[in-house]
């Protein structure tokens, strides 16, 4: 998965048990894409200073995931959601047999519902 985006949905998950300075900072880096000097004159504090900030941002939402695993799940049940919508054009264009969709989708859903 692309850094930026992978980064993105860690904060999307954890951002909100960053500091707001933390928060403020973190989002002109990545959501923003600001660069690290321009952060840091609008912050009134030195490029390193926000470049430690934002090494200590991603390394706490990191720890996060990798105790939660909750961007982990996230893509899974999103990728799983995606290949029922695939299952059901496939019915829908070819008229397969229901019972096996019906069975493939339960399959799908179960383990869904196993990952939750």
């Amino acid at each position: 998965m692309n850094k930026i985006l992978e980064q993105a949905l860690l904060y999307d998950f954890y951002g909100e048990l960053l500091t707001t300075h933390q928060k403020e900072v973190y989002e002109q880096f990545i959501l923003e894409d600001l660069s690290l000097s321009e952060i840091a004159e609008s912050a009134g504090i030195s490029r390193q200073g926000v470049h430690d900030l934002i090494r200590r941002c991603q390394k706490a939402l990191e720890g996060y995931e990798a105790k939660l695993h909750l961007v982990e799940r996230f893509l899974s049940v999103k990728e799983k959601v995606a290949r029922i919508d695939e299952i059901l054009d496939e019915w829908e264009n070819e008229k397969k047999d229901t019972e096996k969709v019906v069975k493939q989708i339960r399959r799908i859903s179960d383990a869904i519902i196993e990952e939750l």
